[in-house]
């Protein structure tokens, strides 16, 4: 058999037709896990202030979280890919809720990071199974299917700061504890989830085993599928090192320049978030249809004007900007996701785990780091630097162009 059939055999055979149900069950259930998330930047201001905290220490905790939630991704991957594991996703939020109630009782710095490192662990389950589910009910319709999953979590990590602001941030870090509702929500989901991608990752799995394994896509060199994967990784970096800034020190950066309550910080972050779902959702269709390589180019680098100039303008300039970077930032995660898995049609697991772990792990250093620049400089100065990182994305031009 040669490697072309292989591949449409790998790649139709499993999934005809566009399993919507599925897909808005998996977006749906991503949602919950990244509300539960969210929290933790959320409640960064309560806990400086509960532990006395500086900004590194709030960097290291980020840096937690997101090293647990983005090492193990891949080996997630690489496992479920030999060994489909259809009910990890229900078993992941579990750990998630365990790691959620911890953290809203947590009396100490370390108990905190033990909490979201289990919150970190929950997520490194959950991603590489959930994404391979959307790949599976994708119906070939892969870049939509990758915008409603990923349009969820990015949903949800817009609905966990405004919740939080709400809830948390009025009642007391205790209160965090009311969202393991959601996670129990999302296990029973997961859980029936499940049931639907036990036959389905079979049959994946039988067919792989059967046919001659296609690793690399059928028109392309390996050598130039690694180049391709690097490139994409690297793209990766700057975007994600980028919305570190404004993800995890965005109330921070409004508070101190602009002098706004904790309440309004975390209202503006929420629009900044809900920006940044909507361009999740367009990422995908438009990558389907015009070419997933235009739009990781426009996505990347055609943000750095807006970036360049955020750290100069007003409050309202800054709302405004950081609506724009928002959505046309997050456009390109569903693409470069599709492109990757169509790069190596034979490993989507390890694919998926990989680049949402990689995400994960450089939004985590980035943080980091980023709270140490803080500490001896200032916020402002953090998005002065962070402004030129778009620019990176001029390398998109060394992507090959894939054959539908």
């Amino acid at each position: 058999m040669s490697s072309s059939s292989a591949t449409k055999e790998i790649t139709t055979d499993v999934q005809q037709i566009t399993v919507y149900s599925i897909l808005f069950s998996i977006s749906f259930s991503h949602m919950l896990n990244d509300t539960i998330q969210s929290l933790i930047p959320s409640i960064f201001p309560l806990l400086k202030h509960s532990f006395a905290l500086n900004f590194a220490q709030i960097g290291l905790i980020q840096l937690t979280f997101q090293l647990t939630a983005s090492i193990l991704q891949p080996l997630v991957g690489i496992y479920t890919d030999k060994k489909p594991q259809p009910f990890s996703l229900a078993i992941g939020m579990g750990v998630t809720l365990i790691g959620l109630i911890a953290i809203s009782f947590a009396n100490s710095f370390a108990l905190v990071l033990i909490a979201v490192a289990l919150i970190g662990v929950g997520s490194s389950i959950f991603h590489p199974e959930s994404s391979k589910i959307a790949y599976l009910a994708s119906g070939g319709k892969r870049g939509l299917a990758q915008s409603i999953f990923q349009v969820g979590g990015n949903a949800g990590s817009a609905l966990g700061p405004l919740l939080a602001a709400i809830v948390v941030v009025q009642y007391g870090r205790s209160h965090a504890v009311y969202f393991g509702i959601l996670a129990l929500i999302a296990i029973i989901i997961l859980y029936h989830i499940g049931k639907w991608a036990k036959p389905h990752l079979l049959q994946l799995s039988i067919q792989k085993n059967t046919v001659k394994k296609v690793l690399y896509h059928t028109h392309l060199t390996k050598k130039q599928v690694s180049t391709s994967i690097i490139i994409l990784l690297v793209l990766i970096f700057s975007k994600y090192f980028y919305l570190a800034s404004l993800g995890s020190y965005y109330t921070f950066y409004l508070i101190e320049k602009f002098h706004v309550s904790i309440q309004h910080s975390q209202l503006l972050l929420f629009v900044f978030l809900a920006a940044s779902a909507l361009g999740t959702y367009f990422g995908g269709p438009l990558g389907d249809k015009y070419g997933r390589k235009y739009v990781i180019w426009f996505s990347i680098l055609g943000v750095a004007p807006f970036t360049l100039l955020l750290p100069y303008v007003s409050l309202f300039g800054t709302v405004v900007l950081s609506i724009i970077i928002g959505f046309i930032m997050s456009s390109a995660f569903p693409a470069i996701i599709v492109y990757a898995q169509e790069l190596m049609p034979g490993k989507i697991g390890m694919i998926s785990g990989l680049f949402f772990g990689f995400a994960f792990g450089m939004g985590g250093l980035a943080s980091a780091l980023l709270g140490v620049l803080a500490d001896a400089t200032s916020i402002t100065f953090v998005y002065h630097v962070c402004a030129f990182l778009p620019l990176i994305g001029i390398i998109t031009y060394k992507l090959p162009k894939l054959a539908k």
